[in-house]
């Protein structure tokens, strides 16, 4: 099943829906536009689902759209396709975004037409990202998702959105103006080593160029600064439990759901198989940043009053999970780390959805408001400690697959499987279900101290209704993960085959380069001698 122009339909179609909005006045047309625009979008991408051939080589991507000659003079085409990688990624970007499209329905009261026709263009260049086989595609895929974030902080978002927007906005354009210098080096010397001199950014291409091992360095560097700020790894943290405590509901799941995705991915599709001898080499030490993460998140997250920003660092000690199973190199570390991915996106994106429910009966967000609130807000209840179990990796949710896998194929790594780091790394998983049971007491459970809690409504059939296509997906890959699993491995273990014999390949190019060198320098100094000595 190979459906012509399938992905560009996904992911192009939100944008037709934005461009739709743009003459409408009536903001029940614009919200019903925006929410059957993405809706459909979702149902059209479980197509890419079912047609997915798991025992297709990983090599070739599916559902291709390609068009050469993008730039005259130049290999830069719009080449777009699916693997096991991009593929759960962008029916998680999917499903989100009707998901976001209610969760605002009542939540945004001003510039509606502003605010969903942003998230529309946002849903395109998320999808674009992990569809893009073309690099300098994926880097207007990924810039794009900058500015519609930006101007959904900073006009809908709290008190503080225009310096929340402003730092999340420097920290993620320093690193991707850096990528986009490597992109450019590694354009031109692919072109000149595989594609007849001509500048080339075609991913495969790229893929079957060495290379060197003096560039790989600095290369790697460029890349993986880019992606880790996206993630954001710790120390490079600090702009996300701003950007999420002032952004709206909505831009909250967003940001956690997928565009914390997009560094991971990132460092998953380029920085491995393009730079495996830089990636190996500095395999441990982002291990070790990724575990000091792990623990960071969770501790802060143990001391914080606001519920919200709880959940933002738990997003810290969570994505260090899915970095520490990138740079395992074992399949297990990588299958763990790319449902993780997935998993995320599901129970943090579910909470952020739960506190800004909470957030909407009471205008604020700080625990010592609520307690006791399970007895008058039964359903609501249901969903957060639901929600917070999964998060918390209990057995037969989504979150204990993920990480199980991780901490299993760490383990066995030659690269990172030291006893202590790994157990450092376990004690994460103990922490999280410390805060987040500190969450549950604080907000649902023991007296009602605040009268004005004893008459909050329950949730309503809307909210329900954005709640229960999450709960179903961790429930279904904590259950039953196999389908999912057999679609990503062998995209996990052709990506790291690659590394390995390009690896290899690079220290042969290495070794090799040295007698040659050596034989030169002794010519030259023979001529010297001849010439002096004549």
């Amino acid at each position: 099943m190979n459906l012509p122009y399938l992905t560009s339909i996904v992911i192009f179609l939100p944008l037709v829906g934005a461009l739709l909005m743009l003459p409408m006045r009536r903001v029940s047309a614009i919200r019903w536009t925006a929410l059957a625009t993405t809706t459909v979008t979702f149902l059209i991408s479980l197509l890419l689902y079912v047609g997915y051939d798991p025992a297709g080589s990983p090599a070739q991507p599916q559902f291709v759209d390609r068009i050469a000659g993008w730039f005259p003079g130049l290999d830069i085409q719009y080449y777009v396709g699916i693997d096991g990688l991009g593929l759960l990624l962008i029916l998680l970007t999917t499903l989100l975004g009707p998901i976001v499209v209610l969760s605002s329905w009542n939540y945004i009261d001003r510039h509606q037409k502003g605010y969903y026709t942003l998230l529309l263009v946002l849903q395109t260049g998320m999808t674009g990202v992990f569809a893009a086989y073309d690099l300098i595609l994926f880097y207007i895929f990924f810039e794009l998702t900058l500015i519609p974030m930006y101007f959904i902080i900073g006009i809908w978002g709290g008190e503080d959105r225009i310096y929340a927007a402003v730092k999340f906005v420097l920290y993620t354009l320093v690193g991707s103006l850096l990528m986009l210098v490597g992109i450019l080096y590694l354009g031109f010397a692919a072109g000149d080593a595989v594609n007849g001199g001509v500048f080339t950014t075609d991913y495969f291409k790229l893929l079957a160029y060495n290379v060197p091992l003096a560039a790989q360095g600095w290369l790697f560097f460029v890349f993986a600064l880019a992606f880790a700020i996206k993630v954001p790894l710790f120390p490079l943290h600090t702009w996300l439990p701003d950007a999420h405590v002032q952004a709206p509901t909505g831009g909250s799941v967003i940001l956690a759901g997928v565009l914390l995705k997009m560094g991971t991915y990132g460092l998953v599709r380029f920085c491995l198989p393009f730079f495996p001898n830089a990636a190996t080499d500095y395999a441990l030490w982002l291990a070790v940043l990724a575990v000091v993460g792990i623990v960071y998140g969770a501790l802060v997250s143990r001391v914080q009053a606001d519920a919200k920003k709880l959940v933002a660092y738990s997003s810290v000690s969570h994505l260090g999970f899915v970095v520490l199973g990138i740079f395992a190199f074992t399949v297990e570390a990588m299958q763990g780390a790319i449902i993780q991915m997935i998993n995320h996106g599901l129970s943090t994106g579910a909470l952020f959805l739960l506190v800004g429910m909470l957030y909407e009966r009471r205008h604020t967000r700080l625990m010592e408001e609520f307690g006791g609130i399970a007895r008058v807000m039964p359903v609501f209840a249901f969903f957060l400690v639901f929600t917070a179990l999964a998060s918390a990796g209990l057995p037969g949710l989504n979150g204990f697959v993920g990480e199980f896998m991780i901490l299993l194929g760490s383990f066995k790594s030659a690269l990172v499987g030291h006893p202590l780091l790994i157990a450092l790394a376990t004690s994460g998983v103990i922490l999280a279900a410390v805060y987040l049971l500190w969450l549950l007491y604080r907000t649902l459970f023991g007296p009602i101290q605040k009268e004005v809690n004893r008459t909050l409504p329950d949730l309503n059939a809307r909210e329900v209704l954005l709640l229960v296509p999450l709960a179903v997906f961790m429930l279904w890959i904590g259950v039953a993960p196999g389908p999912f699993l057999k679609r990503t491995e062998p995209t996990a273990r052709f990506l790291l085959e690659t590394v390995e014999q390009k690896r290899l390949a690079a220290l042969e190019e290495a070794e090799q380069s040295v007698p040659a060198a050596s034989a030169h320098l002794e010519v030259s100094e023979g001529e010297t001698v001849r010439t002096a000595n004549p």
